[in-house]
């Protein structure tokens, strides 16, 4: 018997006549899970949201420091200037 390693819900699968990348659905939690070893079986949840996370990290990089202003970095060098005058 496979388990489903979100919710640990029994997966009636036929282990024999499961193959490695098969996309399988658990019926309690709904959860996409992909075959990722034969004898023994394993499981692993394929997350929805994987892709999303990626621009979300980039879409940081990019926005601008506190208050809309440059990043902390270019104030530091500002200071510097103003001191030297």
């Amino acid at each position: 018997m496979i388990r489903c390693p979100e919710c640990s819900a029994e997966i009636d699968v036929d282990e024999d006549e499961v193959e490695e990348g098969e996309i399988l659905s658990c019926p309690e939690c709904e959860s996409e899970l992909e075959v990722s070893q034969i004898h023994p079986v394993h499981l692993n949840v394929i997350s929805e949201d994987g892709d999303d996370d990626d621009d979300d990290e980039e879409d940081e990089e990019d926005e601008p420091g506190e208050n809309g202003d440059a990043p902390a970095e270019d104030e530091d060098e500002e200071d510097e200037e103003e001191d030297e005058e």
